[in-house]
């Protein structure tokens, strides 16, 4: 009994490490249809059509030239192209493994397009897209919560197709950027999901060519928004390109808390380089903004490994949860 207890008590030490990372789970398109993804093995079968690029694993990319910083990791291209039409919203809704919440608070969402030219995206290879931002999100207004503490809270992430973009095959690609490790050269954590689109509309809106990046390329690791080594972050600077200009012409922002807006906050100033569908009922809501509890640094040094996991740990309740399924698993019953 002693030796189960251990073996539970093992179990119960390594769980954040599991849960601590995460994927978008269901694209949401216009509140009228949805693509579930398929959650990441390492076998890479997916088990579902979809519009969702599938990856091979939850982990955290590390390091901005890692080659899964395009759309994560051993990320493979979905059978399915997401009908969509300029100015739907989109919404991204993340968990963790097993089913759990998004664990994260501290950082950026960011959102790129890329043209996929005349071949149909579920046939595009985006590791030669160039890519250009068309929203991007922080801090909310008190410059202490960000916004990704929403998805925490169990919202999506949401966007709205430029108004005026010129119709055409694109390829979507969504990032959280966890900066809870961002004190250390290296320690930022990248979240891409990219998602396969075709926009219907009757705009002629497109990048110039100084605003299309590679991914990776568009950032380094020392850039001010990915190693920050001296809290608060009140002034943060988001990695990679500005958006777009000629978004500022688009009615591409939404109202709803957690929305990102196209004319948000500064970005880095140079870039590095130039289905079957189901109805959306499934696809949460976004919360009120939180209330902040804590101000907004970086934490301080120590271990990494530890501080993630006070980081990703979910909470009691969820802690609880596996504690209860292990015992019902392992005839473990305490006394």
């Amino acid at each position: 009994m002693k030796a189960t207890g251990a073996l539970v008590a093992t179990l119960l030490f390594f769980v954040p490490a599991v849960i601590g990372h995460g994927y978008v789970s269901i694209l949401g398109v216009d509140g009228t249809s949805s693509f579930n993804g398929d959650e990441p093995t390492e076998d890479g079968q997916s088990t579902q059509p979809s519009a969702i690029r599938r990856i091979s694993k939850i982990d955290p990319v590390k390091g901005a030239s890692n080659p899964f910083v395009n759309c994560g990791q051993n990320a493979t291209a979905a059978t399915l192209v997401a009908p969509t039409n300029a100015g739907d919203s989109l919404t991204f809704q993340w968990e963790a493994g097993g089913g759990e919440g998004w664990p994260h608070d501290m950082g950026p969402l960011m959102f790129y397009l890329a043209n996929c030219g005349d071949t149909t995206c579920d046939q595009f290879d985006s590791t030669t897209a160039q890519w250009f931002k068309i929203a991007q999100i922080g801090l909310m207004s008190d410059e202490v919560t960000w916004y990704q503490q929403n998805l925490m809270a169990g919202g999506p992430a949401n966007v709205t197709i430029p108004s005026n973009i010129a119709p055409g095959n694109y390829i979507i690609r969504h990032e959280i950027i966890a900066l809870h490790l961002s004190n250390e050269m290296g320690g930022a954590e990248f979240y891409p999901s990219c998602s396969q689109l075709n926009i219907s509309g009757s705009g002629t809106g497109a990048p110039t060519s100084s605003e299309l990046v590679s991914l990776p390329g568009a950032y380094a690791d020392n850039d001010p928004g990915i190693y920050i080594f001296n809290g608060p972050m009140s002034n943060y600077t988001f990695p990679g390109p500005a958006i777009a200009a000629f978004i500022s012409g688009s009615t591409s922002t939404t109202s709803a808390a957690g929305s990102p807006s196209s004319t948000a906050a500064k970005s880095s100033t140079a870039a590095k380089s130039t289905g079957t569908s189901k109805k959306a009922s499934s696809t949460k809501t976004s919360p009120s903004a939180p209330t902040s509890t804590s101000t907004s640094t970086i934490p301080s040094t120590g271990n990494a490994a530890a501080k993630c996991r006070l980081v990703q740990q979910p909470g009691p309740l969820t802690r609880r949860h596996f504690t209860q399924a292990m015992r019902r698993l392992l005839g473990f019953e305490s006394h």
